[in-house]
């Protein structure tokens, strides 16, 4: 028998749908555990199906998938022996009033499940739209498990984050974790989560946990996803609350693990898994920026791979944001799995295509150079003929924008890899790109980084590197779509600094018009930077998926109409 007081926190990435390869994995960290003397593994949020799995959830055989997968793990097994499991699952009930399914935790033990515990908070905010697929609990469950000795307390994610002591404003009426403790009696609470990444975040998840576990008065063993699935990243970041507040274990963000801890002494040890390490460099001179860049680098590789790619194809333009998606590619997959392609035209200078193949060479990335000028012309040619005019200025422009996506997309067929699209958010959020050219792609890997995030992104990855990965001159040069003659962004655009202050107010503070010129920008240059928002959402709502690090990506958390009536 395991001594008591020994528990394991497992932070595993687990792939949506894939139920006989989570099961897989939930046996190997379960022996992994066992064998380390823990009496307890924690498995995450819906860990036995992926988090979050949407709509599979209306389909019926996906849950008698679920609920088989779960009885095969509750079976007993020498694999089990002697150790207890938390497993998150959901629990599709007959009978029950749609959507029948509820978000939840079973605690295994002795060969059969011995008691579930159901999410009772369901967050309908940002991201989540969890009252569409669950059923809410109106109770709180506690049970015996086995060598830990004490009764522990099943909670889901959103669970614990309703503690009054650390809202002004909670937003719900009931806190959970008080009924576990107080009514329930439990000696530990367990919370299972899959709390995607956001800058800022992780800190916000400990202040808000040792809020919790030193009002109410006992410790909290807080275990986290960790990997990519879709556009979300989930950093991990598992930790053991005393009591008292203090964080007694931490597993660290962005790498699978297995976090094994003493209940009464606080003694721990990380074990790594066999997944591949995005790990924090120590010591970064710029900590958020290097946070950014490992959860866009776990982005990169799980939604890649997890959609059945093994290469990435990146449009080189020379300049900064290409630069930063090669760079992430790069490290996600493996430079000799990232094709470079660069498309100069009559327009493209000579220093935008050195810095391109530069760029190449310093990753190791297969790169060639493939001119557009014969295309585009050819284009020219034929629609002025079709037309009976020369197109207008604009027009022209996304003409070649359009023809480097045919050819990333042609390369893309060809080979198999996934083209990754290199737009920042900046760009994205008043429609400085082109619908079908430099939008194409599978994934927005930046498209959630504002452009002066960018420049700190790629300072990281070099500083990461210990060496020149980006050229110099390309964090020095104005930014240029290189369309027209002398074209610079900032011919169209605010400078970014100002730009990407007012699109963080608005985007994300969600502040109105007049606040935002409060923070001393001009009004006129406030109100047509929204025109601008408002009017692009047809371009986004069109765009790759976009890789979340912040608190309001564009995508599936923001979600307005395109056709309206709403004018700044």
């Amino acid at each position: 028998m395991a001594p008591q007081g020994r528990i394991a926190l497992a932070q595993v990435n687990t792939t949506v749908g894939d139920f006989a390869g989570n099961a897989a994995k939930i046996r190997a960290v379960t022996e992994r555990a066992r064998a380390d003397g823990a009496a307890l593994v924690i498995f995450p949020e819906l860990a036995l199906c992926g988090y979050p799995p949407r709509d599979f959830l209306d389909l019926p055989e996906f849950l008698e998938r679920a609920a088989r997968t779960l009885a095969e793990l509750a079976a007993p097994a020498e694999w089990s022996r002697g150790i207890a499991l938390v497993v998150g699952f959901p629990e599709g009930v007959a009978g029950a009033p749609p959507p029948g399914v509820y978000n939840s935790a079973a605690l295994i033990s002795d060969g059969r499940v011995v008691a579930v515990g159901r999410k009772s908070l369901l967050p309908t905010y940002d991201v989540f739209d969890e009252a569409r697929y669950f059923l809410p609990s109106d109770t709180s469950t506690t049970a015996e498990a086995g060598g830990v000795g004490l009764r522990i307390g099943l909670s889901v994610c959103e669970d614990v984050w309703n503690d009054k002591r650390f809202w002004v404003h909670p937003r719900y009426a009931r806190d959970p974790i008080a009924e576990l403790v107080k009514a329930g009696g439990a000696g530990l609470v367990v919370n299972i989560s899959a709390s995607p990444y956001a800058m800022g975040k992780p800190a916000l998840r400990e202040r808000m946990l040792a809020t919790s576990a030193a009002g109410h008065g006992a410790p909290i063993a807080y275990v986290n996803q960790v990997g990519g699935n879709d556009a979300l990243v989930f950093d991990g970041g598992s930790m053991l609350v005393g009591r008292d507040g203090a964080i007694l274990a931490r597993a660290p963000l962005f790498e699978e693990v297995l976090l094994v801890a003493d209940l009464a002494t606080g003694a721990s040890a990380t074990i790594r898994l066999d997944g591949e390490k995005v790990a924090i460099a120590a010591g970064a001179a710029d900590p958020e920026a290097d946070e950014v860049h490992c959860a866009l680098v776990l982005g990169v590789r799980d939604y890649v791979r997890k959609c059945g790619f093994r290469s990435a194809v990146v449009g080189l333009s020379g300049g900064i944001d290409s630069a930063l998606t090669a760079c992430l590619a790069a490290d996600a997959l493996g430079p000799e799995n990232v094709l470079g392609v660069a498309m100069p035209s009559r327009y493209s200078s000579a220093h935008s295509r050195e810095d391109a193949a530069a760029l190449a060479e310093n990753l190791g990335l297969p790169f060639k150079e493939i001119p557009i000028e014969p295309m585009h012309a050819a284009f020219m040619a034929q629609l002025e003929r079709a037309e009976g005019k020369p197109l207008g200025d604009l027009a022209e422009q996304n003409v070649q924008a359009r023809i480097r996506g045919q050819i990333l997309m042609a390369i893309s067929n060809d080979t198999g890899g996934l083209v990754l699209s290199t737009g920042n958010k900046s760009e994205l959020a008043v429609g400085y790109c082109t619908l079908y050219g430099d939008m194409a792609g599978g994934l927005a890997v930046i498209g959630d980084v504002p452009k002066t995030l960018v420049y700190r992104v790629s300072r990281a990855a070099n500083a990461r590197a210990g060496r020149t990965l980006i050229p110099e001159r390309t964090f020095t040069k104005p930014p240029s779509a290189e369309l027209k003659p002398g074209q610079v962004d900032q011919d169209s655009l605010p400078p970014y600094e100002i730009l990407d202050d007012i699109l963080e107010a608005y985007v994300e503070e969600r502040l109105p018009l007049d606040a935002i010129v409060a923070r001393g920008h001009p009004e006129p240059t406030v109100r047509r930077v929204l025109r601008m928002v408002v009017a692009s959402e047809y371009k986004r709502r069109q765009a790759a998926p976009v890789l979340k690090v912040s608190e309001k990506a564009f995508g599936e958390g923001r979600r307005f109409p395109i056709a309206h009536g709403y004018r700044y």
